[in-house]
C-alpha cells in the first residue's frame, strides 16, 4: 500500500486526535469537551433562507468568487468596520478552504510562515505539505505575541505571519497593543498577515482587535460556521484591500480548480445570516466560560479566555497527553494540547455544551487532580 502513497501524505499526522477518539470509543454518554462546534442549531430564519434558495432552483454553480449580492454585502460591511476605501471579497468553502487557497497562492518550497504556538491544527500541515517551513513563535503562558520575539523570527524567507484571534485552542484575544505591533512589523518588512477571525463574534470584552485596522497587507478571513452553527454548510469569506487584489485573483483561480465555488444555496442563506442577531448566544457562552473558569481555577493554571469557546488549562503534575488519558478514563473527553502545539503541557476544553455537562466535568477534572 505504501507504494501508492505520496510523500506528502506522510507529512500529515492525525495521530493525536485519533488516539483520543480511540480511547473514547467505548465511553457511554461522555462529558464531551472535545467538540469544536456550537451546541445550538442554525437560526430558523437562516434555515428558511437556505430552503427557499433550494426550492427556487438556486442550486447550480455560482461564480467562482461567489454570488455578487453576498460579495457586495460583505465588502460594504468590511469597509464600514475597518475604514477601508474598498474591499475585494472571495466567498470560500469555510475558513479552512480560505486557508488552503491562501497557502496555495503564496507558499513556495522553503518559504517561511510564522505560526504563534499554540495554533489551529490545519496551519502546520498545509504549510508542510506545500514544502513551506513553520517558524513557531512561543506565546506561553498568556498566549499574547511578544513583538521582540516576533521580530527575531523574521528572515528573508518570511512570507506570512498568522494571527488567529479569538484563538482556537486557547480562547485568547490578542490585545490592541499586540495587534498594532504585529501590523507595524508586517508593514515595515512587507510581510503578509493572515488574520483568521472565524470566532470574531465570540469576543466577550468588546470588538476583537484586528490587523485589518492597521495593515494593507492583511488577508482577512471570517466565516459563518461558528457564529450561526453552519459548520456543515462550509461558508466563509476572504477580503483584502487594493494592494492585495492580485493575490485574491490568484486565490480565486485556485478555487476554480479545487472547490469550484462555495455551496450556492448557502450563499443565499449567508445573506440572511449577516442580519441575524446572535447576542443571546454570545452572552450564553460568556456565562459558560465564567462557570468553567471559576470552577477550575483553584486547581489548574489557566489564562482566562476572552473569546471563542475554548479553554487551555495546564495539566498539573503530568503531560497534557497523560492528563487526557486520565480524564477519558473518568468519562470526560478532552483534547491534548500537543495536537495544537509543539509542547505537551496543556489540554483543550470546548465549553460548547450544556451547563449540566460543564458542572459534571468540573467536578471530575478537579477530582483527578
Amino acid at each position: 500500500m505504501n507504494n501508492f502513497l505520496s510523500q506528502r501524505s506522510s507529512m500529515i499526522d492525525a495521530s493525536g486526535i485519533r488516539k483520543v477518539f480511540d480511547l473514547a470509543a467505548q465511553l457511554k454518554d461522555p462529558i464531551n469537551f472535545s467538540i469544536g462546534l456550537p451546541d445550538f442549531d442554525v437560526p430558523e430564519k437562516i434555515k428558511t433562507a437556505a430552503a427557499d434558495a433550494i426550492e427556487q432552483g438556486k442550486n447550480r454553480y455560482s461564480l467562482t468568487a461567489g454570488i455578487p449580492e453576498l460579495r457586495e454585502k460583505i465588502s460594504r460591511e468590511v469597509c464600514s468596520m475597518y475604514g477601508w476605501d474598498n474591499a475585494d471579497t472571495l466567498v470560500a468553502s469555510g475558513v479552512s478552504g480560505g486557508l488552503l487557497l491562501t497557502f496555495l497562492a503564496t507558499i513556495d518550497p522553503g518559504d517561511e510562515v510564522i505560526v504563534p504556538d499554540p495554533y489551529f491544527v490545519i496551519y502546520k500541515h498545509i504549510i508542510n505539505v506545500l514544502g513551506g517551513k513553520c517558524v513557531y513563535l512561543d506565546t506561553y503562558p498568556d498566549f499574547q505575541i511578544d513583538p521582540e520575539k516576533l521580530e527575531d523570527k523574521i528572515t528573508d524567507r518570511t512570507k506570512i505571519i498568522i494571527l488567529n484571534s479569538p484563538s482556537n485552542p486557547t480562547g485568547a484575544v490578542y490585545s490592541e497593543e499586540c495587534v498594532k505591533a504585529v501590523a507595524e512589523i508586517a508593514n515595515r518588512r512587507d510581510i503578509l498577515i493572515m488574520s483568521d477571525e472565524i470566532y470574531d463574534k465570540f469576543s466577550y470584552s468588546g470588538r476583537c482587535p484586528s490587523a485589518a485596522d492597521y495593515s494593507e497587507n492583511t488577508i482577512l478571513m471570517k466565516g459563518f460556521s461558528k457564529s450561526y452553527a453552519m459548520t456543515g454548510w462550509r461558508m466563509a469569506y476572504v477580503s483584502v484591500q487594493e494592494k492585495l487584489k492580485g493575490l485574491l485573483n490568484e486565490m480565486t483561480k485556485f478555487q476554480q480548480y479545487t472547490f469550484v465555488c462555495a455551496p450556492t444555496p448557502f450563499q443565499y442563506a449567508a445573506l440572511e445570516a449577516m442580519d441575524c442577531d446572535i447576542s443571546d448566544k454570545v452572552a450564553s457562552y460568556a456565562r459558560k466560560r465564567d462557570m468553567l473558569f471559576e470552577g477550575l481555577k483553584g486547581k489548574f493554571e489557566i489564562t482566562k479566555p476572552e473569546g471563542a469557546f475554548y479553554m487551555f488549562p495546564k495539566a498539573p503534575g503530568m503531560s497534557g497527553s497523560e492528563f487526557v488519558e486520565k480524564a477519558i478514563e473518568n468519562n470526560v473527553l478532552i483534547i491534548p494540547g500537543s495536537v495544537f502545539s509543539e509542547k505537551d503541557t496543556h489540554f483543550r476544553i470546548s465549553y460548547a455544551t450544556s451547563d449540566e455537562k460543564i458542572k459534571q466535568g468540573i467536578d471530575i477534572l478537579n477530582s483527578i487532580v
